[in-house]
């Protein structure tokens, strides 16, 4: 009998199979149960497709003038939860201080004891910015409309820690002077004022040059708009569905 070839999911339910094949929930927990807070760290933590890597982005080039010497921010600021699958070192030397680290954890989940940063954007633009990443990457363009991407996720609501959850797991926490909370669409209308409140808090100089310097920086990678099309080419190199097919989305 003829095996079928590889591909990439064809229906929401193929591609939940396929993704729990990747990276084990004991994979997950381990990273999560790995990571040793220190009072002086950073975790980025929005939901995903939410202004996570442009705030990577921010928090390296603040904390080290400009640095954008890396192919993926996520090996420089690792990613909290792909830790063992990736197998990344979360005590492992940074490239600068405060140490950082990406997570996309909700609050109630987060191991406590460091400084915290969310941006919380818009759900709809939220589900179409998540679509546009997945078709391509983990689904067959043209396979899922957006229709049912967008169903597909609300029928899983209270399954586990969803949109949703995520938000107000935050939100509760807007008075904790741990925890800063930022709007992306305010990321995006006005990224100087995100970056120098977003300086302060982590405790790095936000002097007129620095703050110029990391703007500078980051629009020559990618505009802020558009800088979570960008986000974890590392760990989709060793998730891809195709592994001799490269992801199409950006």
């Amino acid at each position: 009998m003829p095996t079928e070839a590889p591909h990439r999911a064809r229906s929401m339910a193929e591609m939940g199979a396929m993704q729990a094949k990747q990276m084990t929930h004991e994979d997950y927990l381990a990273s999560v149960r790995s990571y040793k807070p220190r009072a002086t760290d950073i975790v980025i933590s929005p939901f995903a497709k939410c202004g996570t890597t442009w705030l990577q982005q921010t928090f390296h080039t603040l904390r080290t003038r400009g640095d954008m010497d890396f192919d993926d921010i996520s090996r420089v600021v690792p990613w909290i939860e792909t830790a063992r699958a990736l197998d990344i070192g979360l005590d492992a030397p940074q490239r600068g201080e405060p140490r950082g680290f990406k997570s996309h954890l909700p609050y109630d989940l987060m191991p406590k004891g460091a400084k915290y940063v969310v941006s919380l954007r818009n759900p709809k633009d939220h589900v179409v910015s998540m679509y546009r990443f997945m078709e391509g990457w983990w689904l067959e363009p043209g396979t899922v409309s957006l229709t049912q991407f967008a169903q597909s996720n609300l029928a899983r609501l209270g399954e586990g820690p969803d949109y949703f959850h995520h938000l107000v797991s935050w939100w509760e926490q807007r008075d904790n002077p741990s925890v800063l909370l930022l709007s992306y669409e305010l990321i995006v209308t006005d990224p100087v004022t995100t970056m120098r409140k977003f300086a302060a808090f982590c405790g790095i100089a936000r002097t007129r040059p620095c703050v110029a310097s990391s703007m500078q920086s980051i629009r020559d990678r990618a505009e802020p708009a558009h800088a979570d099309g960008d986000e974890n080419a590392s760990a989709r190199v060793g998730t891809s569905p195709v592994p001799s097919c490269p992801p199409t989305s950006g």
